[in-house]
């Protein structure tokens, strides 16, 4: 969309005429989008009395709260298809109830990074160097000693991988030049592996030191021999027994919950990962980033809040006060409704199937009940059904999965579980870090727009001149400081 046109309308393209100033413009469509920095060509002159911040004389903006429509990427990825009767996902094309079935975390990781289904060789190779630097500095011991006993098992695992960054400064594309990873050549590209290599198979080893800071533990060393999950299991779970081994159930339903949150398209935390990794930051601290976005309530930290809501519920008589209470705007539900999936979530599925092979050797969770109840009440109310508020992973995974496969057996507290949601990311977040580092054209900063809503000039008055301000959200509110 150069120059005005008044052609007529092509099939791939869209028709725009601006009311201000008559102009028509032609947008073109490529793979069902258009671009946004085309309508800067579509400007008008300032209105009467219009305010100069609008920016009329510069082109339109795209204002969209939220990112609910605006693509940044192109992608080979993730696709999911979240609406009804289509809910579907799959990482580079295959299904991801395919892999949870028949493939591994790790096998998906090599898919979902380098694009492909690895042979038997590219496999092993992949998981020794995984598996090789799962061992950290020594040093990293006394980082972790240095948080409180009682620090969020989050906020170690977040500064943990920034930390790790401090340890290769070959990594570092602020010391090593800013082409270090875009240049695409066979060095670039192993420099790249290698930091890979090591975010994924330090993920685990960082995870399970957080979780033995809380539980005033030693450190274990990453045994041999091990898968990725069991390895995780052991590190965390080893307190001296001699030939100690995860038990196998568990391994496998980890393996398989790990494999089904390794990526989710462009989430909160893996566009986190991209705004920051766009600035060519080394992976470290980007994915640091991710991990602080993942930290939170409405995106990694939905699956504690599933327990915690489950908790409070208590019984399953509880349940349709607590509905009623939904309703009314009373209480949160936490584990239904999703940003893409409308009706259902298809991972939520292959989770509740893990747990009940899991529930075969643990026994049922006394909370089982309650979660049934409020699931099966959920999808028969009518409040629910309209808002297409079906449960999505977070229901399941918070309790399948955390709540009974470890707070009950392992006995990992609450507060762990957006851990156990990073751990298995790490592998998402990398696979598009390393996209965009190698995407056509290079890497250009995020920098998005604003619309500027605030004061326009005005001059500085001299504080005694000034006319005090007060009301809500306009002064700062008064602290009471203890002794």
């Amino acid at each position: 969309m150069g120059v005005p046109s008044e052609s007529t309308k092509l099939n791939n393209s869209l028709t725009v005429r601006d009311n201000r100033t008559g102009k028509v413009y032609e947008v073109p469509i490529v793979d069902n989008s258009i671009s946004a920095t085309a309508f800067k060509n579509v400007k008008a002159p300032f209105a009467p009395g219009e305010r100069k911040e609008n920016e009329t004389d510069k082109g339109l903006r795209v204002s969209d709260k939220g990112f609910l429509n605006t693509a940044v990427m192109r992608s080979e990825i993730t696709y999911i298809d979240g609406e009804a009767g289509g809910e579907y996902c799959a990482y580079r094309g295959y299904p991801i109830e395919q892999l949870a079935l028949h493939s591994s975390h790790l096998e998906t990781a090599y898919l979902l990074i380098y694009g492909y289904l690895p042979s038997k060789p590219q496999l092993k190779l992949f998981e020794d160097e995984v598996m090789h630097h799962g061992v950290t500095h020594a040093d990293a011991e006394q980082f972790c000693r240095s948080f409180r006993y009682d620090a969020h098992p989050m906020a170690i695992l977040t500064s943990a991988f920034a930390y790790l960054g401090s340890y290769y400064s070959e990594a570092n594309p602020s010391l090593q030049g800013q082409t270090l990873y875009t240049k695409g050549d066979s060095a670039s590209l192993s420099i790249m592996d290698k930091q890979i290599f090591r975010l994924i198979g330090k993920a685990t080893t960082l995870a399970a030191m957080a979780y033995r800071v809380r539980q005033g533990r030693e450190f274990v060393a990453p045994p041999t021999g091990l898968s990725y999950t069991g390895s995780f299991l052991y590190q965390m779970d080893h307190l001296g027994e001699e030939n100690y081994t995860p038990n196998p159930v568990l391994e496998k339903a980890l393996d398989v919950l790990f494999l089904l949150h390794a990526d989710h398209e462009l989430n909160a935390s893996a566009t986190t990962v991209l705004q920051t990794g766009s600035s060519l930051v080394d992976p470290y601290s980007a994915v640091a980033a991710g991990c602080a976005s993942l930290y939170g309530p409405l995106h990694g930290g939905a699956n504690e809040a599933v327990i915690r809501m489950l908790i409070s519920i208590g019984k399953p008589e509880n349940v349709p006060a607590f509905i009623e209470a939904v309703k009314r705007r009373e209480k949160v539900l936490s584990g239904f409704g999703h940003r893409v999936y409308k009706t259902s979530d298809p991972r939520s599925f292959i989770v509740r199937k893990t747990a009940d092979e899991v529930f075969k050797i643990t026994g049922k969770d006394e909370l089982l009940e309650t979660a049934m109840a409020l699931h099966e009440a959920a999808m028969k109310d009518e409040y629910f059904i309209k808002r297409k508020l079906a449960p999505n992973v977070d229901f399941w995974y918070g309790f399948a999965h955390s709540c009974s496969i470890l707070t009950r057996l392992i006995g990992f507290p609450l507060d762990f579980f957006p851990v156990l949601f990073a751990v298995p990311r790490v592998v998402g977040w990398l696979a598009h870090w390393r996209q965009m580092m190698l995407q056509e054209g290079g890497v250009k900063i995020w920098r998005p727009r604003q619309i500027y809503v605030g004061a326009g000039k005005r001059d500085y008055v001299p504080i005694e001149e000034r006319e005090e301000v007060v009301g809500p959200k306009k002064t700062p509110s008064p602290i009471v400081h203890s002794g």
